[in-house]
């Protein structure tokens, strides 16, 4: 099979794409058409930094814009608030432009550096990235459900560091300025809050890396992917009967996050609700909801 498509002009020093691709011998012929199409897009660029850099941020903001587009549409329904969590807080539409004009800001400034450092940084930890073909499905999947673990209970301890005094008037108050969240405002927050609970995210990854050398930036793409459905569907403000709460019992959802942003306390987790409920930092969301299954009960007779 023939890769001679043409690429951008060269002005770097370190080998190009097409160079590694020939040193490593890798066997066209027997990639998928996924892996085809990642090694058109490294050979196209030529440099594998900036294919790299330029596909991480590329997804990061297709994804979370993706999926909080749903979302703003539901919003805009009024049909849909049987299931909202505070349905007399809809945000506005000058609400969420001004919240997306602050995750902008905070994604081209914070994010951005962070993302574009990332994988320098684990590649010299052993982290694949140009590399092909792609790690199999099983170790892709065994190590998300890894960095979800450890991400959610990195999350669990720091959060709730954030709520102490000071860290909580001069950085996470700016994450509770909307006590009925929405799906845009996943990443609104102070940037020193984004570095912090970035480390959760990246932390997994990276002493992964560290630990044990096998790993491939795809499998990361994976999980920033599912990490920014998850932290999106939470502050959605929305719980369907078909949530995945409803599926899996100890996954969080946006029931469980809602409470957080409504009552400023409790379930400081992200996707699990085993921590909080372990070391009772759930205890006033179980009254709360105990509350309201009791007026249901009573409405009822």
């Amino acid at each position: 099979m023939s890769f001679n498509s043409t690429v951008l002009p060269q002005t770097i020093s370190h080998p190009t794409a097409a160079e590694l691709y020939s040193a490593a011998g890798t066997d066209f012929d027997a990639l998928n058409t996924l892996e085809k199409w990642w090694v058109q897009w490294y050979i196209y660029f030529g440099d594998p930094i900036i294919a790299t850099g330029l596909l991480s941020f590329t997804l990061h903001e297709i994804v979370y814009f993706g999926r909080c587009i749903p979302w703003i549409i539901i919003d805009a329904i009024p049909y849909f608030r049987k299931w909202k969590l505070q349905p007399n807080k809809v945000p506005s539409p000058k609400e969420q432009w001004e919240c997306t004009k602050l995750v902008l800001l905070s994604h081209f400034t914070i994010e951005l550096p962070g993302i574009w450092l990332f994988h320098p940084l684990t590649e010299f930890f052993g982290m694949r990235t140009w590399q092909a073909p792609f790690p199999h499905w099983t170790t892709i999947g065994l190590q998300v459900a890894g960095f979800f673990v450890f991400e959610d209970f990195y999350h669990f301890v720091a959060h709730q560091a954030l709520h102490y005094g000071p860290l909580y008037r001069h950085i996470h108050k700016l994450h509770h300025k909307y006590s009925a969240p929405f799906g845009l405002a996943a990443e609104y927050a102070h940037p020193l809050e984004t570095l912090i609970l970035a480390l959760g995210t990246l932390g997994g990854p990276i002493l992964w890396t560290m630990y044990s050398g096998d790993f491939h930036i795809v499998t990361m793409y994976l999980w920033v992917t599912l990490r920014l459905f998850q932290a999106i569907d939470a502050h959605s403000g929305y719980d369907f009967p078909w949530s995945l709460q409803h599926i899996l019992p100890f996954w969080s959802g946006a029931d469980h996050h809602d409470f957080h942003h409504m009552a400023f306390t409790n379930n400081y987790s992200t996707s699990f609700r085993w921590w909080d409920h372990l070391f009772g930092t759930d205890d006033k969301y179980r009254a709360y909801k105990a509350k309201l299954k009791a007026a249901k009960s009573q409405g009822k007779d």
